[in-house]
């Protein structure tokens, strides 16, 4: 139903083949849209340049969202072999261990602000320098978890981080949307992840999920992908600002 031929996608978060942002890497490409790919750091280097080689991607860099000079050398090329940017797709979040499975109301003043500026500010630097380079418009898009409207036990932190996040993604589309630039936030349900195995019990959340969403399946990384491709889809340009649940219908049952 859609094409996405000739755009130029910046996917940031792909830590392995089990990542949100690989499940959405595979799918842009699936619809002929050409790949940027960052990897955070040396460490991370092996495990994910041999997946961006395999989709071809034209620009492999390391990004370090807290790295001003990562984020420059990261544009600079990005404008130099493209001269522009149809699609970003920011899939990231962090948090400090022990404020991840401590109370909320316990949480350090320095990794409240850590997780915010890694899990949500990264987003809006993102989108500050994605802007320029899509004069015609284009899509950013972050994902977020069902923990950011209602509480989720041992999501904890990262809740109020992520209904931050929300909230930054609407505002954006509101001052975006003029431009042609659509902002969305993906929230799939439960799905194993290496960032979702720090949180505690998590088995025991993809189990209820199983077991309660409508359609008794856990969401994929390649429906989160599916969907991310249709939002950087020209069809989908009259749609921005929202939080796009992609969980079975889980968050549907009280």
């Amino acid at each position: 139903m859609f094409d996405l031929t000739g755009q130029k996608a910046l996917v940031v978060g792909v830590a392995n083949d089990q990542s949100i942002a690989w499940g959405c890497a595979k799918a842009l490409k699936a619809q002929g849209a050409e790949l940027a790919i960052t990897y955070l750091n040396a460490k991370a280097e092996p495990h994910v340049r041999p997946l961006a080689e395999s989709l071809g991607a034209e620009i492999i860099a390391p990004l370090d969202v807290r790295s001003e000079a990562d984020t420059d050398a990261l544009f600079d090329e990005i404008t130099e072999r493209w001269g522009r940017l149809d699609t970003l797709v920011h899939s990231i979040a962090f948090s400090l261990k022990d404020d991840l499975h401590g109370r909320v109301v316990d949480c350090s003043a320095e990794g409240f602000g850590l997780a915010m500026d890694i899990s949500v500010h990264s987003f809006l630097r993102l989108i500050r320098r994605a802007e320029p380079l899509m004069p015609n418009g284009g899509t950013c898009m972050t994902v977020s978890f069902m923990g950011a409207q209602r509480v989720v036990e041992h999501y904890n932190i990262m809740g109020p981080v992520k209904a931050a996040l929300e909230a930054a993604t609407r505002y954006a589309a509101a001052e975006l949307g003029p431009k042609g630039i659509s902002v969305h936030a993906l929230s799939p349900g439960p799905l194993q992840t290496r960032a979702a195995s720090g949180i505690d019990a998590f088995d025991n959340l993809l189990n209820d999920a199983a077991e309660r969403a409508p359609t008794h399946h856990l969401a994929t990384i390649e429906d989160v992908g599916a969907y991310a491709a249709f939002l950087a889809s020209r069809e989908a340009a009259n749609v921005t600002g929202g939080i796009h649940p992609i969980d079975g219908g889980y968050s549907i049952i009280g």
